[in-house]
This record gives structure tokens, C-alpha cells and sequence, in this order.
């Protein structure tokens, strides 16, 4: 599957009492560069036709990010069945290639007229395909 990536900078906001980046911060990145990859990949006016929702975030951590550490985030969806996509995210440290999270987040594609699950579209899917 093609993958989408991006690369940040650890900054203060970020960071929790234990001066490193806070779990929830960590979480909000996974949906993040999952919502720029899917809006990165599907033209303009499909991205009306659909909602995504979290069903499940699987969530290990490795090593904490500090201040100032440039990270990369990286995700691909593995697969999808029906309404379903499960879509790992990698947050590594830059400086020495070091994993520090690994997710592994089961999405739900809705249809926005009634919030109902609906099936995501070949067409759609093949987008992510390599």
C-alpha cells in the first residue's frame, strides 16, 4: 500500500509533566496524518461523500520523544473489508531512526446523509494500492 509521511518537530506545547510528548499529543498526530493522507489522496469533491470514525486504536510505546527531536510520521493502510480500514501509523525518531510509537487504528467509513457505515468503494481503494 502507498504510504504518507511527514516529519515534525518536537515544540513545547507538545510536551507533558514529564517533559516529554504527552500520550493524547501522540494520538492526535495518528489521526492527523491519517486525515491528511486520506485528504492527500482522494480528489476534492469525493471527500464529501464520506466520514471516517475511529473504532479502535492499538497503541505501543517504545521511547519518548523530548524537545526539540525531529520525528518522522509515517502510515499506509494495511487493509480494508467492507466498512473497515486498519491503518498503521510509525512515529521514529529522525536522529537515530528509532521507533518510538507503533499504531495499528481500525477506521470506519461513514455516509455523512445518515451516519451509517457504508462500504468503502473499490475505486477509492485503489487509490492507496501501489
Amino acid at each position: 500500500m502507498k504510504s504518507y509521511s511527514k516529519r515534525i518537530t518536537v515544540q513545547e506545547s507538545d510536551l507533558d509533566d514529564l517533559n516529554h510528548v504527552n500520550n493524547i499529543r501522540y494520538i492526535e498526530w495518528i489521526q492527523d496524518i491519517s486525515k491528511e493522507h486520506w485528504q492527500a489522496t482522494v480528489p476534492e469533491p469525493e471527500l464529501e461523500n464520506y466520514i471516517w470514525v475511529v473504532r479502535h486504536h492499538d497503541i505501543t510505546y517504545y521511547g519518548a520523544a523530548l524537545l526539540g527531536q525531529k520525528l518522522e510520521i509515517k502510515t499506509n493502510i494495511e487493509k480494508w473489508h467492507g466498512a473497515l480500514s486498519q491503518r498503521k501509523v510509525i512515529i521514529t525518531n529522525i536522529k537515530n531512526n528509532k521507533v518510538l510509537v507503533s499504531a495499528v487504528t481500525e477506521w470506519c467509513l461513514l455516509n455523512p446523509a445518515n451516519n451509517r457505515p457504508t462500504r468503502v468503494p473499490t475505486d477509492i481503494a485503489a487509490l492507496f494500492i501501489d
